[in-house]
């Protein structure tokens, strides 16, 4: 009896023992690729601040709305500032030229003046000098005639340089104060922040009565029609990312979806807090509902082969030694390798059977 049982015990602990696991090499597609998080970004997305600092008066937008190039945002208070448009557009129009044709008009009437009363002098002189040729009439006489001529042509000259400076100096006037006009227009404007592109308003930081300075975000702003993938990359993984590689994406919000984009810029700064560097793609084709700031994992392909000899990573020893079913060791070349799967370039046919380590 007790060798029966002997006996029972022994089998049973034989048929308990797992079976060694058996896997052969398969032929199929492999990509390698690099891992990346990161987070979804509107086309000309950017931070609005403005020129100047107060308080603001009144928020002319909503979260949500769309803009177009120039569209107030909003508005901050400045009395100071719209006084002084006020008071360049008044100098502005007193000194337009059209506003001081009564100072020409009167510059021109002195020159005609001045110009009759020189040509009456010359008939004068002239007559005096046939006299005088004739014998008639005394030499203080002509001499005075002469000086009367000289005294009324310079005079004319002098009204004609006089009309001449005034005319200059109103259209220099007109001209400065206009300038000054476009300046406290401008100075007036900074008081108005407004959108530099055609998008959506995401988000307002501040609200009506608030105190900002130029350094206080405002708004932001982007392209609700176009999206660009920000990623970061691993500093040992950035020397193999180049543009025009393939990106695979998926998101959280489109669960089961696979999204193809494009690398389209590598920065050559890395983030010393995080050592990662940005990497910035482009969607092929990208959802129909975005978001900014949406999380996202993507995989950049570096390589892909269509037809390759794979066996699963855990079967590795190391990088160049796995253990067929008898246990023994053989040594192999790997090429491409993805998170699960290895490509074996040498030293594995598809027939031959393979154990895990530990097995």
């Amino acid at each position: 009896m007790v060798v029966y049982w002997f006996l029972l015990t022994m089998l049973g602990l034989i048929g308990c023992q797992p079976k060694t696991e058996r896997i052969k090499p398969v032929l199929s597609s492999i990509s390698e690729s690099v891992y990346a998080a990161g987070t979804v970004k509107s086309g000309q997305q950017y931070q609005a601040f403005a020129r100047v600092g107060g308080i603001i008066r009144e928020v002319q937008v909503r979260e949500g709305d769309s803009v177009k190039v120039g569209t107030p945002l909003l508005a901050i208070a400045s009395e100071v500032s719209q006084l002084n448009q006020e008071n360049a557009a008044l100098a502005a129009r007193n000194a337009d030229i059209r506003a001081n044709q009564s100072q020409l008009r009167e510059a021109q009437a002195q020159i005609a003046l001045q110009r009759r009363t020189m040509q009456n002098d010359l008939l004068q002189l002239t007559r005096q000098r046939r006299l005088w040729q004739q014998a008639i009439g005394t030499r203080q006489t002509l001499e005075q005639r002469e000086l009367a001529y000289e005294q009324s042509k310079t005079a004319y000259e002098s009204a004609l340089l006089r009309y001449q400076n005034l005319k200059k100096e109103l259209a220099f006037a007109a001209a400065q104060t206009r300038k000054n006009l476009q300046i406290a227009q401008q100075q007036a404007g900074d008081f108005i922040l407004r959108s530099k592109i055609n998008g959506v308003v995401y988000k307002l930081y501040q609200e009506p009565g608030e105190a900002i300075t130029p350094q206080t975000p405002l708004a932001l702003l982007g392209d609700a029609r176009q999206f660009v993938l920000e990623l970061q990359v691993d500093e040992s993984d950035i020397v193999k990312i180049k543009p025009g590689q393939q990106v695979l994406v998926t998101l959280d919000a489109y669960p089961g979806q696979v999204f193809t984009a494009q690398v389209t810029t590598v920065s050559p700064m890395m983030n010393t807090s995080s050592r990662t560097f940005l990497v910035e793609a482009a969607f092929v084709k990208q959802p129909s509902v975005l978001y900014p700031f949406v999380s996202v994992e993507a995989n950049i392909v570096l390589q892909t082969k269509a037809r390759a000899l794979l066996i699963p990573r855990r079967l590795l020893v190391n990088d160049s030694t796995v253990l067929k079913s008898d246990g023994q060791a053989v040594r192999i070349k790997i090429g491409l390798r993805d998170y699960q799967m290895v490509e074996v370039v040498a030293g594995l046919t598809p027939d031959d059977e393979l154990q895990a380590p530990g097995s």
